[in-house]
């Protein structure tokens, strides 16, 4: 399952999923997708390795710009991702 997590201001929608073992390391994936004109940009993320996969449009320095951010609030999705994103948090 994937959470919201954000819409940054060039309209990018920031998702994340619940966290998963992969190999041991307790992991998110954060997928960044940006409408344009005739369909979407898209790439993922892997926290807290940082790894970028499956990017599709996006040019470096979006993905850059996109990285800066994500370390900046990755222990936020990490916390959310643990607890079943915002919805989950909001009922406490």
């Amino acid at each position: 399952m994937m959470y919201p997590f954000m819409t940054l201001d060039d309209q990018t929608a920031v998702v994340h999923s619940e966290t998963y073992d992969s190999n041991g390391i307790e992991t998110v994936k954060v997928y960044f997708e940006k409408p344009v004109y005739g369909g979407f940009y898209s790439a993922e993320c892997y926290l807290p390795s940082y790894k970028w996969e499956n990017i599709n449009g996006f040019s470096q320095t979006e993905i850059e710009k996109y990285q800066e951010f994500l370390q900046s609030v990755a222990h936020i999705i990490i916390r959310l991702a643990r607890e079943g994103g915002f919805d989950s948090t909001s009922n406490c």
